[in-house]
């Protein structure tokens, strides 16, 4: 049996960017994720220790975050890759990286890239 955890519109200021000016003064970004995971034993024995934890998720997410690149897409890549490694229990991982603001000479919200692995 399989679960589902999502963590969503985690902020990060962070200096992705194609341009050397993003690099330097950085933009903010979400992170959304939905992660399914093999259920174990982790709800029969109400065992944490067996379970994806929400809090490393999010300090993988932020570490991940921290490593700069020039496309979102590597940035989902890297925080996809970190939680499979830190979790062996996970089965799929979608996640959403978005760069609110971006500056493309025009009024926009955000722009996102969504992997699934």
């Amino acid at each position: 049996m399989e679960y589902r955890i999502t963590l969503e519109r985690m902020e990060f200021h962070a200096l992705h960017g194609c341009y050397e000016l993003e690099r330097k003064v950085g933009n903010r970004f979400t992170v959304d994720l939905m992660i399914t995971a093999e259920l174990g034993d982790v709800a029969a024995e109400d065992c944490v220790e067996k379970a994806v934890n929400y809090l490393t998720v999010y300090e993988v997410v932020r570490e991940r975050m921290q490593v700069v690149q020039r496309t979102i897409e590597r940035v989902a890549m890297n925080i996809i890759e970190a939680l499979y490694a830190a979790f062996p229990q996970i089965r799929h991982i979608s996640c959403t990286v978005s760069k609110l603001a971006p500056p493309l000479g025009g009024k926009l919200d955000r722009v996102s890239v969504t992997i699934e692995q």
